[in-house]
C-alpha cells in the first residue's frame, strides 16, 4: 500500500489515544505516504512529525455532501479519496451513509474504526488499534507519543528561556466540571508557605475553555513568579511539556504530556482511569475511592508531586 489516509475526527485526547495505533502502522509501514483528516489545530500533532506527511481540516465545506444520502459528490473530493490505496474511518456513522458515499467515490479499500469507547471493553487506545490489527499488524505498546519538530522545541527553549528549573507545568481545567479538582485546591496546593512553591517554578496552562480557573489564579497569584502559557499551538504546547513535570486532570492536555514525555501526576474523579488513562510509563494516577474530585486531599497530591520532583 502507496497511500493511506487516516480519518479521525475528535477531540485532542481522542486523536492522542489514536496515535498508538497509527504509531505501529507507520513502524509497519515506513514507506507509506500517509495523511490524516481531522480537526487541522489537532492533527497538526502529526504533522510532518513522524506520522503523516500531510493532515486535512475535516471542516472543509464541501466535505459536507458526504454525509448526505442524497447529495452529488464533489468530483475534485472523490478523486481525492480515490487517490488512496486505503482509508481507515473512525467518524461516528451509525447509518454509514459517510462510508456508503466514500465507496460511491471510489474509495475500494476501507476499515471503519470504533467511533465511540466502550467502557467495558478495555482500554481506550486498545480499542482504538483494532483496525490496524486488521490489517495483521500487531499493536502491543498503547502509550500515545508525539514527536515535537526542531522548530516547536526551539520555541520551547525560547519560551522557557527565563524559567528556572525544576518546571512544574499545571493545567487545572477539562472538558467537564466533575472531572476538576477544586480550584481552592490548586491554590493551596501551591500556597506560597507550601514546599512545592520552593521545589519548582510554576506554568499554567490554559485554553479558551480554561478561562474562568485562569483568571482566578491570576488574581490569586498576581505577585508570585510565573508563568501562563495560554492558548499555545499543540505542538509548541508538547514541547513545552516536553521540558515539565505536569500535574492536570482526565483531559486532552494530560493525554499531550503523557505523550510528549512529562512525569505527569493525574487527578482522575468519575472517570475510570483503566480506560482513560494514558498508559506511558511515565504517568501517575491519583483517584479518591469515592470517584468524587473534591474527596483527593492536597496532602495526597503534594506528596505525589514532591516524590516526581525528587525522583
Amino acid at each position: 500500500m502507496n497511500r493511506i489516509l487516516v480519518i479521525r475526527g475528535g477531540a485532542i485526547g481522542d486523536f492522542i489515544l489514536t496515535l498508538p495505533a497509527l504509531k505501529a502502522l507507520r513502524d509497519a509501514r515506513p514507506q507509506t505516504h500517509m495523511e490524516i483528516l481531522g480537526y487541522k489545530h489537532v492533527a497538526v500533532l502529526a504533522e510532518q512529525r513522524f506520522y503523516a506527511q500531510a493532515v486535512h481540516s475535516i471542516e472543509y465545506g464541501p466535505l459536507a455532501r458526504f454525509f448526505s444520502r442524497t447529495s452529488e459528490l464533489p468530483v475534485e473530493l472523490a478523486d481525492y479519496f480515490a487517490s488512496f490505496d486505503l482509508a481507515i474511518s473512525y467518524l461516528y456513522d451509525p447509518d454509514r451513509i459517510f462510508e456508503t458515499n466514500l465507496r460511491r467515490g471510489g474509495v475500494e479499500n476501507l476499515i471503519c474504526g470504533p467511533a465511540k469507547i466502550v467502557e467495558n471493553a478495555g482500554h481506550a487506545a486498545r480499542q482504538l488499534a483494532r483496525p490496524i490489527e486488521e490489517l495483521g499488524i500487531h499493536v502491543v505498546d498503547f502509550a500515545g507519543r508525539i514527536f515535537p519538530s526542531i522548530e516547536d522545541r526551539e520555541f520551547a527553549r525560547e519560551f522557557l528561556a527565563s524559567v528556572a528549573q525544576p518546571i512544574i507545568a499545571i493545567h487545572p481545567g477539562s472538558g467537564s466540571h466533575e472531572k476538576n479538582w477544586p480550584l481552592e485546591n490548586w491554590i493551596g496546593l501551591f500556597s506560597p508557605d507550601s514546599r512545592l512553591a520552593k521545589l519548582g517554578s510554576l506554568v499554567v496552562i490554559s485554553g479558551e475553555a480554561d478561562d474562568a480557573q485562569t483568571s482566578q489564579l491570576e488574581r490569586e497569584w498576581k505577585n508570585r513568579d510565573l508563568r501562563f502559557a495560554r492558548n499555545l499551538p499543540l505542538p509548541r504546547l508538547a514541547a513545552v511539556l516536553e521540558r515539565s513535570i505536569f500535574i492536570g486532570h482526565d483531559s486532552g492536555i494530560s493525554h499531550l504530556a503523557a505523550a510528549a514525555g512529562a512525569n505527569c501526576v493525574l487527578l482522575f474523579g468519575p472517570t475510570n482511569p483503566d480506560v482513560w488513562a494514558p498508559k506511558n510509563e511515565n504517568v501517575r494516577v491519583l483517584r479518591p475511592p469515592s470517584g468524587k474530585l473534591k474527596d483527593l486531599q492536597i496532602e495526597t497530591v503534594e506528596a505525589a508531586l514532591a516524590g516526581v520532583l525528587s525522583g
